[in-house]
């Protein structure tokens, strides 16, 4: 059993109860704007963490990190990058990647729309777990934290830091 812990949209602002909320992960993951390489450090200082690029990002951040990262954790493919969609209004860059190997579970950012969401034309659950940081229209930093458990997620919970 591994428990994950997914944010976005950083911007460069790491609020500190991000970690009180993410004490219990085995690891983070970041789906882009993570704004600076000291937030991307403070995250690796605290977590095994795995990170995307956003579109946002320049310097150390875009140099370090891929646009795309495709892993397994325990039996589940995860496919994840910043500027994904939803289902029905995916990338067009995507499509072809999920023709070849469509993932188990779809990770993106970028909207600032937390959005949990299973796809039945490709079979995946997609997941955006809406802005962390207060930069955006949003009015709520959100999180999301779950469990893997072989070929299972279970136990999804959305965390709301407050009104930015």
């Amino acid at each position: 059993m591994t428990r994950i812990g997914v944010l976005s949209d950083t911007h460069g602002l790491l609020d500190k109860r991000i970690f009180e909320h993410f004490k219990d992960v085995d690891e983070i993951w970041h789906a882009g704007d993570i704004g600076s390489f000291e937030v991307l450090q403070l995250l690796r200082e605290f977590k095994p963490t795995r990170a995307v690029f956003g579109n946002m990002d320049s310097g150390d951040v875009r140099y370090s990190l891929s646009e795309f990262y495709r892993f397994r954790v325990e039996d589940v493919q995860v496919l994840m990058t910043h500027i994904g969609g939803y289902p029905g209004h995916y990338n067009p860059w995507l499509i072809p990647m999920f023709q070849k190997e469509p993932p188990d579970l779809f990770v993106c950012g970028h909207s600032h729309i937390l959005k949990v969401i299973y796809d039945k034309q490709w079979n995946f659950l997609t997941m955006n777990p809406g802005a962390a940081g207060k930069q955006g229209w949003q009015t709520v930093q959100t999180l999301l934290r779950f469990t893997i458990n072989g070929k299972q997620i279970e136990d999804l919970e959305v965390v709301e830091l407050g009104k930015k």
